[in-house]
């Protein structure tokens, strides 16, 4: 009897690696709902809160100078290698790149562009928003600074806020945001939150921000995800015209009309006469003959060739009559005139 084997979690691992037959029915998609607002508004106001207190050369500007003054990258020299690494996970090209793949498996397994949109989104968010605080306030970093106690400010720096910090909140944090299960989520919104605080950390003690600028970093970060369904109808549309020029670059493809074809009109087929019995049978014997191959090319001998005319005649030795046996040759005494001898 033939049983089927039960499937390994290696099959269900490869399983979950096909494309799904058609988009799944029900994709999570956060709402902009009132705990999420509440969460927004808190954000933002330790944002200013951190912006008043380095604008105006509070406790916090003191702590960034301590901080700057201890030089982790001293304290701690043999870990130095492994930061210049582990920072590479808040640049924006190698993350974008690296989330942009995960995305794209994504999109194409639900048949949606829904994920790719999200992170476009947020991308061009983190751009906007943090670009402008940096450029607007100016702030020079640790290894930049001119006077000791001050906050910096206005001197045409562009570290504040942290851009590898906030970087590394959105783009690993926007796995946590697409996660399609709550237990998914929950994963990876932890795995992001100590991935973020790592980056953050890592470009202190590396001595290219104050600590300053790696907590607005990380609340600047934070909001562009808490603000992120509040863009959720943009994206749905936006995804909803893509699939419709999709839809119709198809059906234009398809309605293409083929090229006209210019109609050939065939000549009237020829009337043959029946053959008579001696031409069919000489018809079928000359089918039924062998076809005699071609004859192959002469090949003369080298040297130079002479005409026949000039050519020696060549006389041919003795006689070119056929031998007789009753042909007598010349010379020889004939029977009638041979001696008798007498006995």
């Amino acid at each position: 009897m033939r049983t089927e084997r039960n499937p390994t979690r290696l099959d269900r691992v490869f399983a979950r690696l096909d494309r799904e037959p058609e988009r799944p029915a029900h994709l999570s998609v956060p709402r902009a709902s009132r705990h999420r607002t509440v969460l927004v508004v808190a954000a933002l106001a330790f944002y200013l809160a951190i912006v008043w207190l380095v604008v105006t050369t509070s406790w916090l500007v003191r702590l960034d100078w301590q901080v700057m003054f201890f030089r982790p990258y001293q304290q701690w020299a043999s870990i130095h290698w492994f930061v210049d690494y582990y920072v590479v996970l808040g640049q924006r090209g190698p993350t974008a790149v690296m989330v942009a793949a995960w995305l794209g498996w994504r999109s194409w397994r639900q048949h949606t562009v829904r994920p790719l949109l999200t992170l476009g989104a947020s991308l061009l968010l983190l751009n906007i928003t943090v670009g402008a605080a940096k450029y607007g306030m100016g702030r020079l970093g640790p290894h930049y600074a001119t006077v000791i106690g001050s906050n910096e400010m206005g001197l045409g720096g562009d570290i504040f806020p942290s851009g590898h910090t906030a970087n590394a909140v959105v783009t690993w944090g926007i796995l946590a945001y697409l996660a399609s299960t709550p237990r998914a989520r929950r994963w990876l919104s932890a795995i992001s939150a100590v991935t973020s605080l790592g980056v953050g950390m890592a470009t202190v003690y590396l001595g290219t921000h104050w600590l300053s600028d790696v907590l607005l970093g990380w609340v600047a970060g934070l909001l562009i995800l808490l603000a992120l369904p509040w863009f959720e109808p943009l994206i749905a549309r936006t995804e909803a015209y893509a699939f419709e020029l999709r839809d119709r670059r198809r059906a234009r493809g398809g309605a293409k009309a083929p090229a006209p074809v210019t109609p050939v009109t065939a000549p009237a087929p020829a009337r043959l006469k029946p053959l008579t019995a001696p031409q069919n049978e000489t018809a079928a014997r000359e089918a039924a003959a062998p076809v005699r191959g071609l004859r192959p090319p002469a090949h003369l001998a080298p040297g130079p060739h002479t005409t026949r005319s000039e050519r020696t005649p060549v006389t041919p030795a003795g006689s070119r009559r056929p031998p007789h046996p009753d042909r007598i040759m010349r010379g020889t005494p004939s029977p009638s005139t041979r001696p008798v001898s007498g006995g």
